[in-house]
């Protein structure tokens, strides 16, 4: 019997791919191009299994994996020349050209043993306006992006958009992905916020300055009496099970921004009963930001805004209108982009953890993503309720009067990267973070 070689066999799969590009336009105009890379790379990842036992020096699978996709993304997208990020434009508006594109071949998390990293990995679909915002700290000035696209709006997916994200997990892309339509039909429902800021500062301002509070719900809070000055911000921010009544004097009352996922939507009135949530918050005017955790989060967004109970997942036969007091209002209703997420990973919260085989499992905390949305639109930040150094003197939620709970870690979140994350913005001026009794007189950002 004649026996399968994997290296002349991966390189001839690689010679027709060279082939491939040779005869067609690389800007990705010839749909021959896009079927024979699909083809292709379903045909190396199927023979993965003969390959992976090769020395390192004979064939390097990520390696070529990498490269196809390097062809792949070169293919499907172009990138703007300067900045590091493509530019709103360029990533959104379909053209003659994508109608003809169709999608890479499906990447599966399982394939990788720790995060695969792409030639355009740190790069981000841009806003055309910028929020300006004061940085002293020259690290933190470097890595963050004032015109980084916050949020999904209708007509941001398009099959190049959509080729690009398939090569992240969620919520930080499409990996695994199998049914374009469904979330293009989910992202074309979304409102169009492209006027107006997300936070206008108040009339009475004079400076323009929007002053935040983000509140999470660690123990620390627990008899703070932080309540009132929480409550003096012009914008509050919470998440999850964000309970007041009854805890007012250390938490306050008031809510502008909600952030949530479906799961925590669903989970937090049943988790939290006993404390009394009951209800996610519903001050007037208030915003209602999703995290699109994952594709259960899409189907979600369409039952909602399509006022219909969900038809297929996890969540199949909920009605989510219910969970919004059966009131909507689509000027007030935000999906945060999967660059934004990406780029808060990739650029401020890069877990060891997504170096082994667990990588895919790993992301920011709820809370972490609301203290850089806040970042993004407020000009000063205030922490409250979020881990520190010595949690373990605090329960595990405020809300915890009679028991002291001990702060679990969940295996998809980095606890340690986040306390020294919060810490470190703290010790550069660029947040202040309400660490307990000892707390240090304010240091924000003016």
């Amino acid at each position: 019997m004649r026996r399968f070689c994997p290296v002349v066999a991966v390189a001839g799969a690689l010679s027709l791919l060279v082939y491939a590009a040779l005869q067609s336009d690389v800007t990705g105009r010839d749909t021959r191009f896009h079927s024979m890379l699909s083809n292709t790379f379903q045909w190396i990842q199927k023979r993965k299994e003969y390959t992976t036992n090769v020395p390192s020096t004979v064939i390097n699978v990520k390696r070529l994996t990498t490269a196809l996709h390097k062809t792949v993304a070169e293919s499907t997208r172009r990138f703007s020349s300067s900045g590091g990020a493509t530019k709103l434009p360029e990533m959104t508006k379909t053209t003659n050209q994508d109608s003809k594109l169709t999608p890479i071949a499906v990447l599966h998390k399982d394939s990788f043993k720790k995060m695969p990293e792409w030639d355009f990995d740190d790069t981000y679909l841009l806003h055309p306006q910028s929020k300006e915002k004061a940085i002293d700290d020259a690290e933190f000035k470097k890595a963050f992006l004032p015109n980084i696209q916050l949020f999904m709006h209708k007509g941001h997916l398009n099959m190049r958009v959509w080729n690009k994200l398939s090569h992240f997990n969620n919520p930080f892309g499409f990996m695994d992905y199998t049914n374009y339509s469904e979330v293009k039909e989910a992202v074309d429902l979304l409102p169009n916020h492209k006027t107006g800021k997300f936070l206008e500062a108040p009339a009475d301002e004079k400076q323009g300055c929007v002053r935040c509070a983000v509140v999470g719900n660690g123990g620390i809070l627990n008899g703070s009496r932080k309540g009132s000055e929480i409550d003096s911000h012009h914008y509050v921010f919470r998440m999850n099970g964000a309970i007041t009544k009854g805890f007012e004097e250390d938490v306050g009352n008031k809510t502008s921004v909600y952030v949530y996922t479906a799961h925590s939507m669903i989970t937090s009135p049943i988790l939290f009963k006993e404390f009394g949530f009951d209800d996610i918050p519903r001050d007037e005017g208030i915003k209602y930001v999703m995290i699109p955790e994952g594709i259960d989060d899409y189907r979600w967004i369409s039952g909602l805004l399509q006022n219909t109970a969900i038809t297929r997942g996890i969540y199949e036969g909920v009605w989510p209108f219910k969970y919004y007091g059966g009131q909507v209002d689509l000027n007030r209703f935000y999906v945060l982009h999967p660059e934004f997420l990406r780029y808060i990973r990739n650029r401020f919260m890069k877990s060891p953890q997504l170096q082994d085989q667990q990588w895919s499992i790993f992301r920011p905390t709820n809370g972490a993503f609301t203290i850089f949305l806040a970042l993004h639109t407020c000009d000063t930040v205030d922490a409250y309720g979020f881990i520190t150094e010595d949690y373990k003197k605090y329960a595990n939620y405020y809300f915890e009067r009679f028991s002291h709970t001990e702060v679990v870690f969940y295996i998809n979140h980095d606890y340690g990267l986040e306390i020294k994350t919060w810490k470190s913005l703290h010790d550069k001026k660029v947040i202040h973070l309400y660490q307990g009794k000892v707390d240090t007189n304010k240091t924000t950002l003016q």
